[in-house]
């Protein structure tokens, strides 16, 4: 496989500010800032974006999703996401990332429009919720004719690797109207391959490495997810190394993996 063009960009997922900064150092070119990231993302607090401004030189961009779940949002948790939005751009973020459905699995263009002009000529994103859309191809006019800047999507498929099919066929649709970021399961193994297979210019992955806690005495007898199995003693940080590799990758250059 011949190498990738040189105008490829790489988003880090970052789960924590600590995060960001690795994926700064690695050489990525934006971050997503996000907490909840087992629930597929969620808004993270203001202090961590606040910081995250003050410490990042790179792009920042961060996700508006007051739950987890579906993407079908009640009035109140519009007007949430509309705060949140005006908290973040007066922090100076370069855009957000975000997404509405109506029941029928539709773009609701009624909730965009607003969070569009709540946004104020912040770059905007309308990410995986993109994924659970019923027509695609009409989701993206929608999305096209709302102003937003790209899409994250991994092409309706768990994994982008999977989803390369749809996901040409949106960049070919799109036409340079609008970015089309495949993301969920995007390596330093499979970037080239998805890139050769989509013709897409930005990918999104989080590079994550599972770190043991610092707590020398842990009671395993009590979960904090209750019923939910969750780890408690251990928690996941941006890899350095597997940042580095999947740039790599896009240009060209060989890379060993373990």
């Amino acid at each position: 496989m011949g190498a990738v063009q040189s105008d490829c960009r790489i988003e880090v997922c970052a789960g924590s500010l600590e995060s960001a900064l690795v994926a700064q150092e690695a050489g990525a070119y934006r971050v997503e800032l996000c907490a909840g990231m087992p629930e597929g993302g969620t808004t993270p607090s203001y202090g961590e974006i606040a910081l995250a401004r003050k410490m990042l030189d790179i792009k920042l961009h961060v996700i508006i999703r007051p739950r987890g779940g579906d993407f079908l949002y009640s009035p109140l948790e519009q007007d949430i996401m509309l705060r949140d939005i005006e908290a973040v751009r007066a922090l100076g973020v370069d855009g957000i990332v975000v997404g509405c459905l109506t029941a029928d699995a539709d773009v609701d263009c009624t909730a965009m429009g607003r969070i569009m002009e709540a946004a104020n000529g912040m770059s905007v994103t309308f990410h995986r919720a993109f994924d659970m859309v019923r027509d695609p191809m009409g989701a993206l006019e929608k999305i096209i004719s709302l102003g937003c800047g790209r899409i994250l999507t991994s092409g309706q498929k768990n994994h982008a690797l999977d989803g390369c099919g749809l996901i040409a066929r949106l960049v070919a649709a799109a036409a340079g109207r609008i970015v089309i970021m495949p993301g969920s399961g995007v390596t330093a193994e499979n970037i080239s391959l998805i890139a050769a297979r989509t013709g897409a210019k930005e990918f999104h992955l989080s590079g994550r490495t599972e770190v043991d806690g610092g707590m020398r005495y842990r009671n395993t007898q009590v979960s904090m997810g209750g019923t939910v199995n969750i780890e408690e003693y251990k928690r996941y940080v941006t890899d350095h190394t597997k940042i580095e590799a999947a740039i790599a990758a896009l240009r060209g250059v060989p890379v060993q993996f373990p």
